[in-house]
């Protein structure tokens, strides 16, 4: 299938210090494919997404190292890859090589999608990874150049998915949600990050009305 027009345009963004997963190639982690694999997956995923009508769109702040960097999935590990796809009626290989990588706040995300029943999109303010200079395992927040580009990226995504409402997790996403819209409601929640977990289940149990009960995390 054909790359989704959206996926050619965020595969196209550049910007320094920061790893495209749709077009950048990690010569210690991924394979060969590892590029066309994660933004045909991407695409995969919006073209099923767009077939149906959203329950939302979750953001987050940035990819991580351990996390979207590797699948090119927001919020979503090596270990949750198969779950991701599989809420699309879809199949997905892992572009990575090696034992699969865990990331904790990826965990956390996982065990509340796990008892929600709902067409959940998943991206971040920021679609690719930034991270430091020289140190390309390491996370930093996007700056305010990568901000207004995502934001931009964030706006056409809202527009060809229509969701009914978007969650944002943390602040950064919450400030840039009610920038790119006025018109999808807004609900902010806790990152699950530095002792925001329980809140951050809690304030999703409430919205989706599913059980506050934590799972054994990694």
């Amino acid at each position: 299938m054909k790359l989704h027009p959206f996926v050619r345009l965020v595969a196209k963004m550049h910007f320094n210090n920061c790893f495209n997963p749709y077009s950048d190639h990690c010569k210690i982690h991924d394979n060969k494919n590892a590029s066309k694999i994660r933004a045909q997956t991407l695409s995969d995923i919006i073209y099923s997404a767009t077939s149906k009508p959203i329950d939302a769109i979750w953001i987050g702040r940035d990819l991580g190292y351990r996390g979207g960097r590797r699948t090119g999935l927001a919020l979503t590990d090596d270990i949750h890859i198969a779950k991701h796809a599989k809420r699309w009626d879809l199949l997905a290989e892992r572009p990575t090589l090696g034992t699969a990588t865990a990331e904790r706040t990826a965990a956390i995300i996982w065990s509340m999608l796990d008892q929600i029943d709902a067409r959940i999109f998943l991206w971040n303010v920021f679609p690719l990874h930034p991270h430091e200079s020289g140190k390309p395992f390491t996370n930093r927040q996007h700056n305010a150049l990568e901000r207004r580009a995502g934001e931009d990226v964030l706006h056409r995504l809202i527009s060809l998915l229509n969701p009914s409402h978007i969650i944002a997790i943390g602040n950064d996403a919450a400030a840039t949600a009610h920038r790119v819209t006025s018109s999808v409601p807004i609900h902010c929640v806790r990152h699950p990050s530095y002792g925001g977990q329980n809140i951050f289940i809690s304030q999703l149990s409430e919205i989706y009305g599913c059980s506050p009960h934590q799972k054994n995390l990694l």
